[in-house]
């Protein structure tokens, strides 16, 4: 059996890994060497940015599972592998509180105002604007997965109510006032002074907030995305920033990355932009490897493992609480 790694592992995770497989070859593949040798690997653990030959891999029928390294799926649920029965795993929780972090970041740097008084203090102005405020206020968490489970925890002791919507939505934690169906995320939106958005980029969700879906939020509200950048509209968000319908927004993801010199959202007010770093963290590929070792040696053991995908939507089927 051949494990093919690309995520950006040192000697000592290789180590790591090959002694829970030590009769299994391991090979970090990086992303140099990943479109070669995918097809011959029987085990992948990753995370490609550059193109691979997913249509020869599945034709191959070598491949048996897919560990992602990353929450998001898009990277590896083409339509060969949908429709293929490699197993596939995501990465969903494992950098769940640095993505909760972040998104207090952004959230509570829209509510503050925080790009208006950075502006002010480049031009040396002292200021006072409006401010909004998080406690006691009514947040939407759109996709109650890892992140957006961890995500509900964080935002509980801030004295919110907290709504949410998920495909599978089982096991509503005892801080969610409200865990609704997918279907039904339009009935939340004008109850909330805060929408966060945690849900895959799928089929279903690319443009799921388009100009229909922002005019449904509440006036004077904040849309953070800390998911997949095409799950947004920019056009409709940076017209609904101008027209002053939402109150701010922050984003650490875009349809395009990195974003482009002339996007409308370099200039559009109260935007809190970061380029993709949500999932940042000095233990990050430590945190990758330890989970990664877990499901393999559930993999080897003939164990269930964690973080089964439902490869149509992209997001792990929910274990019983």
């Amino acid at each position: 059996m051949r494990i093919v790694l690309c995520y950006p592992v040192e000697s000592q995770h290789i180590a790591q890994i090959q002694a829970v497989a030590p009769d299994w070859e391991v090979i970090d593949a990086g992303q140099e060497r990943i479109a070669e040798l995918l097809p011959t690997a029987d085990i992948y653990c990753g995370h490609a940015k550059v193109p691979v030959p997913w249509d020869e891999v599945v034709a191959g029928g070598k491949l048996q599972w897919i560990q992602s390294s990353a929450a998001g799926m898009d990277h590896c649920l083409v339509p060969p592998v949908v429709k293929s029965d490699i197993l596939v795993t995501s990465a969903s929780g494992v950098l769940a509180n640095q993505v909760a972090d972040h998104t207090m970041a952004l959230l509570c740097g829209s509510l503050r105002r925080l790009p208006v008084f950075f502006e002010a203090m480049d031009k040396r102005e002292f200021i006072r604007r409006p401010t909004k405020d998080l406690h006691h206020t009514t947040v939407g968490v759109v996709g109650l997965g890892g992140n957006g489970r961890r995500l509900a925890e964080v935002l509980s002791v801030f004295n919110t109510t907290i709504l949410a919507t998920d495909w599978f939505p089982v096991n509503k934690p005892p801080h969610v006032a409200e865990l609704l169906a997918a279907d039904r995320l339009d009935e939340i939106l004008p109850r909330c002074d805060s929408v966060i958005l945690a849900v895959p980029l799928n089929e279903v969700t690319r443009g799921m907030f388009d100009a229909r879906r922002i005019g449904l939020m509440k006036p004077g509200s904040v849309l953070v995305n800390m998911a997949r950048g095409p799950i947004v509209v920019e056009e409709a968000l940076v017209d609904a920033l101008e027209s002053g319908h939402l109150w701010g927004a922050g984003l650490d993801v875009t349809e395009t990355e990195p974003l482009p010199e002339g996007s409308r959202l370099w200039n559009a007010p109260n935007l809190v932009l970061t380029p993709h770093v949500g999932g940042q963290c000095k233990t990050r590929i430590e945190d990758m490897t330890d989970f990664f070792c877990e499901n393999l040696r559930r993999y080897r053991a003939g164990e269930p493992l964690k973080n089964v995908t439902d490869k149509e939507l992209g997001f792990p089927f929910p274990v019983a609480e």
